[in-house]
């Protein structure tokens, strides 16, 4: 996108220096090698980290699936690259090695895509892309591969029409394998999001501050500049796990659920420093978890005297929790938010 579309200085300087004249964005699909991916390996590193649920993006705004897509000829994981069906291993490997609950992401629009392209050309009056490609690869992803999580992205700025969102979604909710089960985000065509949704994201890295009258999640990435993986990212690019477990407190205290972005490597490895964090995540939930797990909002999301003090709640047994992000000078904190009742509260 950076290199192609934006022809932005520094990619555009990089292709010219170290690829030949001629390379093209498709040619990097044989280098997706993927010799090193193992899927039990990859779930026992999710389970680590204290997750409930994953998200697999199986299908980004450049068209590649990670699937033999019979709607995407030559341009997926079992034709080109890994030659493997990369989601039905991801997906079969949880199942048989955890108990965390399959999401698939999946990109409603394509970069380049000539059919896109010609919609987009006459403002979404017509819908060639959408009735040949992208409707076609969600009713096979959730048949096929029967997700919990459906996290749809890329409306392309066409509208919800275009895209017959409500008819998938009828059809998701009341008729398909899934119906009793599955979640669904707000990113379902413009205008959407934040607005329509099962839960919402809002934006990217959406972090209010505040309590959300409706269920949302924070999609974000431990390396700062990127969702994918980048060869010369320095370690300061790296959130580290104190910021990473602030992230999470602040979400869940407003309501949120976190979603960490990590990218994979070319050969299907995940890096040390993504393995890492997301042990330490689940290290620090070991101790911590039961003010994360089964709580929700309380009426206070932060206290109001003493900072970097975040509340959650289990209305099931009468608990708050208020969680420190780092430890008094003095040995004791002062808490002005909950009231004591003589007696009857327990610290």
């Amino acid at each position: 996108w950076y290199w192609q579309k934006q022809k932005l200085r520094p990619y555009v300087d990089f292709m010219q220096r170290n690829y030949p004249p001629d390379f093209k964005y498709q040619d990097f699909a044989p280098q997706f090698t993927a010799e090193f991916f193992d899927a039990k390996e990859w779930t026992d590193i999710f389970a680590s980290s204290g997750a409930k649920y994953i998200v697999l993006t199986t299908k980004h705004h450049e068209g590649f699936t990670l699937w033999g897509s019979k709607n995407s000829w030559n341009w997926n994981a079992v034709d080109v690259g890994p030659k493997r069906d990369l989601v039905d291993e991801v997906a079969s490997a949880l199942r048989a090695n955890s108990d965390l609950r399959l999401g698939l992401y999946h990109s409603l629009f394509e970069w380049f895509n000539p059919l896109f392209e010609q919609d987009a050309a006459n403002v979404f009056t017509t819908n060639y892309f959408p009735t040949s490609k992208t409707l076609p690869e969600l009713y096979e992803l959730i048949v096929k591969y029967k997700p919990e999580v459906l996290w749809s992205d890329g409306d392309g700025d066409a509208p919800d029409k275009y895209w017959n969102s409500t008819g998938f979604l009828a059809w998701l909710y009341n008729d398909s394998p899934v119906r009793d089960t599955v979640v669904t985000n707000d990113r379902w065509g413009s205008g959407s999001i934040c607005t329509h949704g099962g839960y919402y994201t809002c934006a990217d890295r959406y972090q209010p501050g505040h309590l959300l009258r409706h269920k949302w999640e924070n999609c974000m990435t431990i390396d700062t500049k990127s969702w994918g993986y980048r060869r010369n990212a320095p370690l300061s690019d790296y959130l580290t796990i104190e910021q990473l477990v602030a992230t999470l407190v602040e979400t869940v205290s407003c309501g949120g659920n976190l979603l960490m972005n990590i990218g994979p490597t070319h050969d299907g490895r995940i890096a040390p420093i993504f393995e890492e964090r997301l042990r330490q995540m689940g290290q620090w939930l070991e101790v911590n978890g039961e003010a994360i797990y089964n709580t929700t909002a309380w009426r206070a999301q932060n206290d109001t005297i003493t900072p970097n003090v975040w509340y959650t709640f289990r209305p099931q047994e009468k608990s708050i929790f208020a969680i420190l992000l780092e430890w008094p000078n003095n040995g004791s904190v002062i808490l002005k938010e909950p009231v004591v009742t003589q007696g009857q509260t327990q610290v």
